[in-house]
């Protein structure tokens, strides 16, 4: 073979073992999951709470009781969603465990009404009412925490293990205040906005992961339809391919039965 052509064989292998890993093969490449819960059925109307503590100043907010949320375009409030992967690769941007999160106690009512928090994460539990609350955490595998917090005060509480289903939270003094925790050991962990959107940023892109979904009043969701197909899911878990970038899983619609419970 002559030296001129020869050249060509030689830079190609060289760029060959220089140049990133295409695409598709690349460790480092994340995607987005996001997709909407829709009620199936008319849209229940949320029952009034009674406050009957404290009426003078719990007595001024109208309370809706907030175990099931759908809004006029259907969409399913609070439904959680996270990965159950164990030792799921997590993004550079996510490598601590970040930002306090704050679970507050406002107009005698817990906000937000469903809060992640992951392991590690301070977890400021805060009193913006002009009376006492106090706010008992029921965990399974950490241990229990119940913050008595006056008027402007607050509580920091971390947790060292994850919980596989939400925490449920409640105030003593004020029996109709409940809200949930989902602590996780990573940041892929969602709960649906008004209109029933949740996204997942930021997971690793390239493989197959499994969600799980649940909700207060359905437990374990046990079923969506898709595109008009009913789809069993065993506990609620999920199994869906992640490339990079957007991943839409579309419209997820939840039965009026599965509510029932």
């Amino acid at each position: 073979m002559k030296a001129h052509a020869f050249l060509p064989c030689v830079v190609a292998t060289l760029l060959a073992f220089s140049l990133p890993a295409s695409t598709s093969a690349r460790a480092d490449e994340w995607g987005t999951l996001k997709g909407r819960f829709v009620f199936g059925g008319d849209a229940p109307v949320a029952a009034e709470l009674k406050a009957d503590k404290d009426v003078e100043v719990c007595g001024k907010h109208k309370l809706l009781a907030e175990e099931l949320v759908v809004g006029a375009d259907k969409g399913v409030a609070n439904v959680v969603v996270f990965v159950r992967d164990k030792g799921v690769k997590v993004h550079p941007d996510f490598a601590g465990p970040g930002d306090k999160v704050v679970l507050d106690n406002k107009d005698c009512r817990f906000d937000p009404h469903v809060a992640v928090v992951r392991t590690g994460q301070t977890l400021v539990i805060k009193n913006s009412d002009t009376v006492g609350h106090n706010s008992n955490v029921a965990t399974i595998k950490n241990s229990p925490s119940n913050n008595l917090i006056p008027a402007g005060g607050e509580a920091p509480v971390t947790f060292s293990s994850e919980e596989a289903i939400p925490a449920q939270v409640t105030c003593n003094i004020h029996p109709w205040m409940k809200s949930w925790l989902v602590i996780r050991p990573n940041p892929y962990a969602a709960v649906s906005k008004a209109d029933g959107t949740f996204e997942l940023k930021n997971v690793p892109a390239g493989g197959e992961l499994e969600l799980q979904i649940w909700h207060e009043k359905a437990g374990y969701v046990g079923e969506v339809t898709i595109a008009g197909k009913a789809e069993k899911i065993a506990k609620g878990r999920k199994k869906v391919k992640v490339a990079a970038g957007d991943n839409d899983l579309g419209e997820m619609v939840l039965d009026a039965n599965l509510f029932k419970k």
